[in-house]
């Protein structure tokens, strides 16, 4: 009966070891489970969050690409406009000039166009015209004089070859002050001086010296005693468009 009630203790213990081998090894299975879905769904989330950026790299990608192709348009557009404005300006040879003329009125050539009349121009043996025709384009465009006009009284008043009073003073079209010429510091200074005193006083209304905007209107006030201006300046215009 011992023997037997020790085997039956054995076995219960036997038993009892198995279970908690068993519930052991369970629980280690559950644990690694766990610890599997675990990281299965810290990988997920961190796939997610790789997505998550890869889309906001595309939509700032195609954002960038929308705003370039606008930029592209934008620049296109503008273009295409310049040349429409380019295609407006008339040729040298349409160029048109007479005595009772708007000398407010651009000529209507290009800066290019008017560069070579002015290389082309034979009477301007000291090249001052060829030399400065970009800042007289540009002073005739900002002070609303015709480019003709200006050469034809800068040569009336200095000469073609620009009279050595003129040249050193840099006054090319005789701004007097006190029975002497006005001297300026440089060319640029002493053309920009002229342009903006033929529009402010001559050319203008309301300036002081405004009678209108032809040659003759601009002779009453600019050379008053001469009877021969008008044809002098005219003539000097003549030969610009030769």
């Amino acid at each position: 009966m011992k023997k037997d009630s020790k085997s039956g203790l054995c076995i219960q213990c036997a038993i009892s070891i198995i279970l908690i081998l068993v519930i052991c090894n369970t629980h280690v299975q559950l644990f690694t489970l766990a610890k599997d879905k675990m990281q299965l769904a810290k990988k997920n989330a961190q796939q997610e969050v790789v997505l998550e950026e890869n889309t906001v790299e595309e939509q700032t990608t195609v954002e960038i690409a929308q705003a370039l192709q606008e930029r592209i348009e934008i620049v296109t557009a503008r273009a295409a406009q310049e040349r429409k404005v380019e295609e407006q300006y008339i040729t040298i040879e349409q160029i048109t000039i007479d005595k009772e003329m708007d000398l407010t009125k651009a000529t209507g050539i290009s800066k290019e166009d008017f560069r070579i009349l002015m290389q082309n121009l034979k009477p301007d043996t000291s090249g001052f015209f060829e030399n400065n025709s970009d800042k007289i384009y540009d002073l005739c465009k900002e002070y609303q004089l015709n480019e003709i006009l200006f050469c034809g009284l800068i040569a009336a008043e200095s000469g073609w070859n620009i009279a050595s009073n003129h040249r050193n003073t840099n006054n090319y079209i005789s701004m007097m002050a006190k029975g002497k010429l006005i001297s300026y510091s440089s060319v640029e200074e002493g053309l920009e001086a002229a342009a903006k005193l033929l529009h402010n006083k001559y050319l203008t209304e309301g300036g002081s010296c405004y009678y209108g905007k032809t040659l003759s209107c601009v002779q009453k006030r600019f050379c008053p005693n001469s009877s021969t201006w008008v044809n002098l300046v005219y003539g000097c215009m003549k030969q610009v468009v030769q």
